[in-house]
């Protein structure tokens, strides 16, 4: 698991009907970074492509923060989040 990339942060909770996951944030992202989605059953990437804050469309996501981003696969609550 050394490959993964740097840890951004973990997703708290997963909208199954409008595939969004919650990810609490450790680190800065930003829109286009490309992220690496691991969980005992998740394992997929994806680049950011779109990203709210309080419901509101933002370009990037600040160390603290709960942002919610759309998903192409599917996320747990507790899986980790790695920028890659």
């Amino acid at each position: 698991m050394a490959d993964e990339g740097k840890k951004v942060g973990v997703i708290t909770h997963f909208y199954d009907k409008i595939g969004v996951g919650i990810v609490k944030l450790d680190s800065d992202i930003k829109l286009g970074d490309k992220l690496k989605f691991q969980g005992n059953t998740t394992d997929f990437e994806q680049q950011v492509g779109q990203m709210q804050f309080e419901h509101k469309d933002i370009e990037e996501g600040k160390a603290g923060q709960e942002v919610g981003i759309k998903l192409e696969g599917k996320a747990r609550d507790g899986d980790a989040v790695y920028l890659v």
